[in-house]
């Protein structure tokens, strides 16, 4: 008999809903799980057992005892009180100690009731990743165990368990540069044409290669990629400011992420195989994510991608209702790219998405990107934002109009003025000129626009006797911003 790695010594357990807890054992194995006066019964099927536990208030520490015929499992040291699983790439990877703030935070961490569990990171289900999990456990906050813990997710766990005075654990289920295709599985990338070019672009690079031979290509590109990352660091080290392009020019073209194959973490459902499975359905509140960086090359499908993963890890968590709180990106581009525009896309999905699908939140991160910085190195304001975005849409604590910056409606024209309307707004500041609005005469050239604020609008300025036929704000990878809502989150990007 044994429990899913997920469950151990310090562990937290989601209050106030029916809690799942599983694992695998011999079969027909007769299991019970008693916690806080409950107990739950199961039998194994196909290797496989789960019990429900009804409803519990929130504690910091409680005992678990699991039984079979043969054996005994103590958990000790339990807390109930609120999970969150922080999900994405590698901004949401990005680690406390590395963040601005980060050490200021680690020499405090100890007195907060957060809690984390890392999800093993290997790109294979084989021994390796069995093997990890051994050596997997829940732990409380202190200077050394929180150094590699999410940062977006610790500052979100901090203010949430200060405000509601309970423990928040946080599961850490997230891998640097990934796509949201690696986080879901086939059958939800190939219902829709838009997003089942991943799975044929895959399925066509490895097209007749065996396992073996896919493992041995993976294990000669991590060789290469590794002396190729020593040789970047040390220009790094020497130049902070060093372009990409004398880089490259350097080091050698970046062979990164590597040849497709089934070794590769950044192939479609690779990490929903090997992370999202080894945790799911552990009971939680709901989804924090920061992600999208890596699909910019696909912009224009993102909404699908991302609401494909949305449904589907609702559905593998068995609750169609679980909250998912999404950072919109930030701004950033390389200072050798071209302004292609793709993040704007990006964001424009995943505001599309917040609008349209419950329970979803957006915490608006427009102004916390870094020139030439794809890891902005100060995370506390957006954990801070996603802890808006719970207050309000979650836990129902806060007004919208203190939690949401002001969001685009629609617009209308008087005479030569373009009146644009927004949700959610009692006013604005602006930080220097007003600046960053566009308008189409055409629907496809835009051009500057004059603006100026009026209360709760805003008024662009437009040719006499043009139609205009769209309007745009920030629509960019990377700019200045510098207008905010009077709650002073900044307005997001928009087209219409």
């Amino acid at each position: 008999m044994k429990t899913a790695s997920v469950f151990s010594d310090d562990m937290v357990l989601q209050r106030n809903k029916p809690v799942r807890v599983f694992g695998t054992g011999r079969e027909n194995e007769r299991i019970s799980v008693s916690i806080l006066g409950n107990t739950a019964f199961a039998h194994v099927k196909d290797g496989k057992w789960e019990v429900v536990l009804p409803p519990m208030k929130e504690t910091d520490s409680c005992t678990m005892e699991i039984k079979s015929e043969n054996e005994e499992i103590i958990f000790k040291n339990i807390a109930v009180g609120e999970v969150w699983l922080a999900g994405g790439q590698s901004n949401m990877e990005f680690e406390l100690q590395n963040d601005k703030n980060g050490a200021n935070a680690l020499q405090t961490c100890g007195n907060e009731k957060v809690r984390y569990y890392y999800t093993n990171k290997c790109p294979m289900l084989d021994e390796n990743l069995f093997e990890s999990e051994k050596y997997s456990f829940w732990k409380k906050a202190s200077p050394e165990n929180s150094k590699n813990w999410s940062a977006v997710g610790y500052y979100f766990a901090r203010e949430l368990s200060r405000k509601l005075n309970v423990t928040v654990g946080i599961i850490g289920c997230n891998w640097g540069g990934t796509s949201a295709s690696a986080w879901i599985p086939r059958e939800y990338l190939e219902r829709d044409s838009r997003t089942e070019i991943y799975i044929r672009e895959y399925d066509k690079a490895v097209e007749g290669k065996t396992v073996s031979q896919m493992i041995d290509e993976y294990d000669e590109y991590l060789m290469r990629q590794a002396e190729w990352d020593r040789k970047k660091e040390l220009l790094y080290m020497e130049n902070p400011r060093i372009r990409w392009s004398e880089v490259i020019k350097i080091c050698g073209e970046n062979e990164y992420p590597g040849p497709a194959g089934c070794k590769n973490p950044m192939r479609p459902c690779g990490l929903y195989e090997t992370m999202i499975s080894r945790v799911k359905p552990y009971t939680l509140r709901g989804f924090l994510y920061y992600q999208g960086e890596s699909d910019d090359h696909r912009p224009e499908s993102y909404d699908v991608l991302l609401t494909s993963l949305i449904e589907c890890w609702r559905k593998d968590w068995k609750d169609e209702n679980l909250y998912f709180l999404n950072v919109q990106l930030p701004m950033f581009k390389y200072a050798d790219d071209p302004d292609t525009k793709s993040w704007a896309v990006i964001r424009q999905a995943q505001m599309k998405v917040f609008k349209n699908i419950k329970n979803t939140g957006l915490a608006a991160a427009l102004d916390c990107g870094e020139f030439n910085n794809i890891h902005p190195l100060d995370k506390e304001p957006v954990g801070h934002r996603l802890y808006l975005q719970a207050l309000s849409e979650v836990y129902k604590i806060e007004k919208r109009i203190n939690t949401l910056p002001p969001v685009f409606r629609e617009f209308y024209r008087e005479n030569n003025e373009i009146i644009l309307v927004f949700d959610n707004c009692e006013g604005f500041k602006v930080y220097g000129d007003l600046k960053g609005f566009e308008i189409s005469y055409d629907g496809e050239n835009y051009v500057n626009a004059d603006a100026e604020i009026r209360d709760d609008k805003i008024i662009l300025f437009a040719e006499k006797d043009r139609e205009v036929k769209s309007v745009r704000y920030l629509w960019t990878n990377y700019s200045e911003v510098n207008l905010y809502g009077k709650n002073g989150l900044p307005v997001p990007g928009f087209i219409f």
